[in-house]
C-alpha cells in the first residue's frame, strides 16, 4: 500500500476583513505571546538535567513544532489571500461576503453569509464559498429559486434577502 496522496486543491484565495484580522490576531497571540512562553518552559524544563526522560521537555518540544508548523501555514496563507471588503456593484445578487437569507419548501428561514474557506463556521451562519450551497447561490438574485443538489436529494430554496452588511 502506498503512501502517496494526491495534492489537495487549495481553497478559493477570497477572505472578507474580518476573517482576516482574525487570522492576523491568531497570528499574533502565536507568536509574541504563546512562542515565548513554551519556549520559556521548554529552556526550565532542559535546564532540570536528563532531557531522555523528561516529560515537560518533551512535550514543550512538541508544542514548539506545532506552534511553528501553524505559524508558518498562517504566514504562507496571508499572503496568498485576497481580502475583500467593498461590496459589489451589482447588490441585488449574491456574490462573496453577502448575507443571503434563504427561505425552504417548508416555509423554514435560515440565513448565510459566503465566505472564504479559511473562516467557515456553520454555527455561526458563514458557509464557504467552495461549499455546494455558496456555488449554488452565487450570481442568483433576489426572489429566485435554487435548486441544491445535496447527499440526501435535491432541495429547493427561496432567497428572500441580500445584505452585505460586515
Amino acid at each position: 500500500m502506498s503512501r502517496y496522496r494526491p495534492p489537495r486543491r487549495p481553497g478559493t484565495a477570497l477572505i472578507t476583513a474580518a476573517g482576516a484580522a482574525r487570522l492576523q490576531a491568531e497570528l499574533h497571540e502565536l507568536w509574541h505571546v504563546r512562542r515565548p512562553q513554551v519556549t520559556q518552559a521548554v529552556s526550565e524544563a532542559a535546564a532540570q538535567g536528563d532531557r531522555s526522560e523528561n516529560a515537560e521537555y518533551t512535550y514543550g518540544k512538541k508544542m514548539l513544532r506545532e506552534i511553528d508548523s501553524r505559524v508558518r501555514f498562517l504566514r504562507k496563507r496571508l499572503e496568498a489571500l485576497e481580502v475583500v471588503d467593498q461590496p459589489p456593484s451589482d447588490t441585488g445578487r449574491v456574490f462573496f461576503a453577502a448575507w443571503v437569507t434563504l427561505e425552504d419548501e417548508n416555509g423554514n428561514e435560515s440565513r448565510y453569509r459566503i465566505v472564504g474557506p479559511d473562516e467557515f463556521d456553520l454555527k455561526a451562519g458563514l458557509i464557504s464559498i467552495d461549499s455546494p450551497l455558496a456555488r449554488g447561490l452565487l450570481g442568483k438574485p433576489l426572489d429566485a429559486e435554487v435548486r441544491i443538489h445535496t447527499p440526501t436529494g435535491e432541495r429547493l430554496y427561496y432567497i428572500t434577502a441580500i445584505d452585505y452588511e460586515t
